[in-house]
């Protein structure tokens, strides 16, 4: 991986990770799936009449438009909604990285390297005990709607993969099209009509800018771009780039929410870098050779 995509995929990390303070904050004022089906009209519309539609099938912009939209977001949206904090939805949703690597090896033949399996296990192991001392900042209602978004995450990469677009803007716009009505008719079911009904009266400007941050800088751009090293890189490869954004999520939620920040989630996130590292460490090497070695070959 190159080092400019490296360093562009740990600030979309950054971003992704503060963006769930962000959800906390729009959700303290408009139901959940209404303020997600916010997000991707606005991400969707107007921009969608003035970009052509990808060369997929339908089938490709529906299936990732409901995953992305209604499994990811919709479900994390309503697991920060019944109680579990900003930083804790950050950290259970990168539970993907695991299934993404088998996903990835299971429906693409993506190769998962011994250095993966072992980073992978560090960050389980991080994983694990930020779980155990959460502070009291997980529900078990947040915690299976956010651990079923994490498998939706995965189902996202190889969703792209399969499509095979190269157009992966376009992608975005069209697939997120697909997501708001589901959305918006999922929030009638679960809050009742009324919500909908209420909802002009609900949007003050706390409410805009939790969907129009959602809807701009973190999907567009942050979706484009991880999309397309999605597609540049492979699914088992970028994946663990994503152990960054709890880290990131952790201390939004502190700095914005004062959600507790205690020792072992500092060692915890600590061990998640340190899976990340080893994870990355031979195609490092096979990229960087020692002098020594440069030096023989050249002999």
């Amino acid at each position: 991986m190159k080092k400019l995509d490296v360093f562009l995929l740990v600030a979309l990390m950054a971003l992704w990770g503060l963006n769930f303070s962000v959800i906390k904050l729009g959700v303290n004022h408009v139901e959940p799936l209404l303020l997600t089906a916010m997000r991707f009209a606005f991400a969707s519309f107007p921009l969608i009449l003035f970009i052509k539609r990808p060369a997929v099938p339908w089938r490709y912009l529906m299936a990732y438009g409901l995953s992305f939209g209604v499994g990811v977001w919709g479900l994390t949206t309503l697991a920060v909604y019944a109680g579990t904090s900003a930083g804790m939805a950050s950290l259970l949703l990168d539970m993907s990285v695991i299934s993404s690597l088998l996903v990835g090896y299971v429906c693409l033949n993506e190769r998962i390297t011994q250095m993966k399996l072992i980073g992978s296990a560090f960050a389980l192991v991080g994983l694990a005990i930020i779980i155990r001392f959460n502070g009291g900042a997980i529900t078990t209602k947040g915690l299976i709607l956010v651990l079923l978004a994490s498998v939706c995450w995965s189902v996202n990469g190889l969703i792209v993969k399969r499509a095979g677009t190269r157009a992966v803007f376009a992608f975005n716009i069209w697939a997120m099209a697909f997501a708001p009505v589901p959305l918006v008719l999922l929030a009638s079911w679960v809050h009742g009509p009324q919500a909908i009904v209420n909802l002009p009266g609900k949007i003050d400007a706390p409410a805009l800018f939790s969907a129009l941050f959602q809807a701009y800088p973190t999907t567009l751009l942050g979706y484009w771009f991880w999309n397309k090293m999605v597609v540049k890189y492979g699914v088992s490869s970028v994946a663990p780039m994503t152990l960054l954004v709890p880290v990131f999520g952790l201390l939004g939620g502190y700095l914005f929410y004062q959600e507790q920040l205690i020792l072992p989630q500092v060692f915890a996130a600590a061990l998640i870098l340190t899976g990340l590292m080893i994870g990355e460490l031979r195609g490092w090497r096979r990229r960087h050779p020692q002098p020594e070695r440069l030096q023989s070959a050249v002999d």
